[in-house]
This record gives structure tokens, C-alpha cells and sequence, in this order.
């Protein structure tokens, strides 16, 4: 009599990265920066490193939208109900995942890294994802990019302005090199939206949500 063999389960980690689409999201990285590498290396783009200033938003803006698809729960019950808690897990989804995207595009823009090339890559993905981890908390993942993008999209659209320009805080997005008003203003970002996202998780949607 032929006994049937057990099937092998997948590792949690295995489960959990499915479950978060985080093949999906690595792909997308990947695509995020070569695209960049390939507009960055336009001679035109390339010898002008103000003409990147598009870049510097466009970028962060996809690898963010990508990166709060991941921060979606399939299974927020089961999450509740899990003994041990989950905020450890969340909160290294989300750093190893940023570490990535902001590797990945920092090293995509080649040039001087004070004006508009890596320094300011990294800056302005920390700041896109902390907003969109924010945004996951408040409105749930799969809305979570749109804060973002509308707040990208103003201050690119008002980036002409010399109040605006001059605003280091409220423009980060916009500003060349490792000005400390930026700067700030993007970690307090990542942090709130780390922190909260760690915490709670984002929010649940659907029926219940």
C-alpha cells in the first residue's frame, strides 16, 4: 500500500513575501532604476545635472508606489491574531525594502552627487516613502501612492517660485544636494511613516475596512 507523501510547505518567509507581492515589488525596483539609468545617461541630462531634477521625482515616486503596493494585508485577522507581534516584521519589510530602492537609485544617477544626483536620490526616497507609509496607514495600501504624487506634483508645479525654492523645508523634493532643511524634513517623513506603519499596519480595506 502506497503511502502518500507530504508535501512540503513553504517557509514563512517564503509565505510572507508572497503574500506581500515582494517579488513584484523587487521587479519593479529593478525596472525603476534602469529606467532612471537610461534617462540619467541622456547627454543632455548627463552634462546638466539640473536637467535631473525630474528624475529625482519621478523615480522615488515609482519605486514608493511599488514599494506601498507590498504594505497591503491580505489577511489582517489572521495579523491580529498571530502570537507573536507583528511590528518587528512590518518595520523590517519596510527598512530592508527602502535600503534597496534607495541603493538601487542613488547608484542609477551618475554625476556629482551635491547637485540633484545621489544624495538628493536618497533623500527624496526616503521622504516618498514615508509619506506613502503614512498614507497606508490612514487610507490603506493600495491608495497610499496618491498622497504622495499629489505632493510631489505641487511642489514640482510650484518649484519655479523663488519662495518655494528658497523653502527648504516645505520643497525638499526640489532641492539640490544635502541642504539640512531638507534633509530633515524627508527623515521626520520616513520616520513618522515607519514608526506608525510598524505600529498598526496599514489600514484594512474592503468590506470591513
Amino acid at each position: 500500500m502506497n503511502t502518500p507523501r507530504e508535501v512540503p510547505r513553504p517557509a514563512p518567509l517564503t509565505l510572507y513575501a508572497r503574500s506581500r507581492a515582494v517579488p513584484a515589488t523587487l521587479a519593479a525596483l529593478v525596472c525603476a532604476a534602469l529606467l532612471t539609468r537610461w534617462a540619467a545617461t541622456v547627454p543632455d541630462v548627463f552634462l546638466d545635472p539640473y536637467r535631473r531634477v525630474p528624475l529625482l521625482s519621478l523615480a522615488p515616486l515609482a519605486v514608493s508606489a511599488a514599494i506601498g503596493t507590498s504594505l497591503h494585508v491580505y489577511g489582517r485577522d489572521l495579523d491580529d491574531t498571530a502570537a507573536r507581534p507583528w511590528w518587528p516584521g512590518r518595520l523590517a519589510h519596510l527598512l530592508v525594502l527602502t535600503a534597496l530602492a534607495a541603493t538601487v537609485l542613488a547608484l542609477a544617477v551618475p554625476g556629482d552627487a551635491q547637485v540633484f544626483g545621489s544624495v538628493g536620490m536618497v533623500r527624496n526616497t526616503l521622504g516618498a516613502v514615508g509619506v506613502t507609509a503614512l498614507a497606508a496607514v490612514l487610507f490603506g495600501a493600495r491608495a497610499a501612492w496618491m498622497p504622495t504624487m499629489l505632493y510631489f506634483s505641487a511642489v514640482y508645479l510650484s518649484a519655479a517660485s523663488p519662495r518655494m525654492r528658497q523653502a527648504t523645508v516645505l520643497a525638499w523634493p526640489m532641492q539640490a544636494g544635502p541642504q539640512l532643511g531638507a534633509w530633515t524634513a524627508a527623515l521626520a517623513l520616513y520616520v513618522l511613516g515607519a514608526g506608525l506603519y510598524a505600529a498598526r499596519g496599514a489600514r484594512p480595506e474592503g468590506p470591513r475596512g
